[in-house]
């Protein structure tokens, strides 16, 4: 990841207009900020989300608020909490997919 050239950014997440991507169950709702090919992101998953797809792209993920299961493809699981991370490349055999019991709130740069 490399960040692009900007100036000093100062974000208010509350007026970045919300979308919503359904997973195989429940929904993600983000807030994005987009700066070149990098994507910085409020991430909200409502109780009983499950992603619809693993996902091979790398991420730097921090838990803001609640629990997220992370599933690996070859079947490894990690439970993260409220000031946990993960950090995952874009290369290599970590294909991912999370979901989540109670709903979590994160922080999401990619």
């Amino acid at each position: 990841m490399k960040i692009p050239t900007l100036p000093f950014t100062v974000t208010d997440w509350s007026k970045i207009a919300p979308t919503t991507h359904k997973g195989e169950t429940g929904q993600a709702i983000w807030r994005t900020l987009d700066i070149g090919d990098l994507r910085v992101r409020m991430v909200e998953y409502t109780p009983g989300y499950l992603a619809d797809h693993w996902c091979d792209r790398g991420h730097v993920l921090y838990v803001l608020e609640g629990e997220l299961d992370s599933e690996l493809r070859d079947g490894r699981k990690f439970k993260l909490t409220a000031g946990m991370s993960y950090q995952v490349s874009d290369f290599g055999d970590a294909a991912h997919r999370s979901s989540t019991k109670t709903g979590v709130k994160l922080f999401i740069v990619d």
